[in-house]
């Protein structure tokens, strides 16, 4: 009898742009419409509110993708390095090396003979892979990749700062901030429920915890903008 395949799909695949995307999209919303709030309370006209509005949009998307990419670089130069070490050790103390990847294995629950045998067997078959997973915790599953950190952030800010940039161009100007922000807090909720299914957690409390940070964000910067505006006018 042919027993059927079991085939899994974990969220934990992807983790490395799942992270980026939400991130990129998240801030793009927020940090955009935060702008267009606090420019908003200032009283000044809708050009200013745009122009400031795309301002943000472009500088914001290529601040992600930098940031984004220095940081992932600086992960996979850690990863490569640490990887380099242990190359070394395997050439070098091959015992001591199997002896750690045996206690690492044992204090997962394995009796030390049956560990001993696992670290022989995984060793001959791939020793640096075996150590990079099970000492290192570095796998394909998590590997940093920095170009698509950098590409996936900067699309997915720009995306999201075009929502509230769209609502205020369309909305009245006297307007603006009472609908950018209510744009802004369903947006957010969507994009939190969405990543937090992506993610496999609870959708509700993901929309909700993007939804009370926005809710910071935008009224902190509209008290700026109604205080500079009280005070030039």
């Amino acid at each position: 009898m042919v027993r059927p395949s079991h085939s899994e799909i974990h969220t934990v695949q992807r983790i490395g742009w799942l992270r980026a995307a939400v991130l990129g999209a998240n801030d793009g919303i927020l940090s955009t419409s935060s702008l267009l709030v606090g420019v908003a309370a200032a009283d000044t006209d809708r050009a200013a509110i745009l122009i400031a509005g795309l301002a943000g949009l472009v500088a914001g998307a290529m601040s992600m993708a930098a940031g984004e990419y220095v940081s992932v670089s600086s992960q996979t130069d850690a990863e490569r390095a640490d990887l380099a070490r242990e190359r070394r050790e395997l050439v070098e103390l091959p015992e001591a090396e199997l002896e750690e990847l045996t206690q690492i294995y044992q204090a997962r629950g394995l009796t030390h003979d049956l560990a001993r045998q696992v670290a022989v067997q995984l060793t001959a078959r791939d020793a640096l892979g075996a150590h990079a997973r099970d000492e290192l915790g570095i796998s394909e599953t998590v590997t940093s990749h920095p170009i698509q950190a950098a590409v996936v952030s900067a699309l997915t800010f720009a995306a999201g700062a075009a929502v509230p940039l769209i609502v205020a161009m369309l909305a009245p100007p006297a307007r603006i901030p009472v609908l950018v922000a209510v744009a802004t807090l369903l947006a957010l909720g969507i994009l939190g429920g969405l990543g937090a299914a992506a993610g496999g957690a609870g959708v509700l409390r993901g929309a909700l915890r993007v939804g009370l940070w926005g809710v910071l964000a935008m009224g902190a910067t509209a008290m700026v903008g109604t205080l500079f505006g009280v005070v030039v006018g």
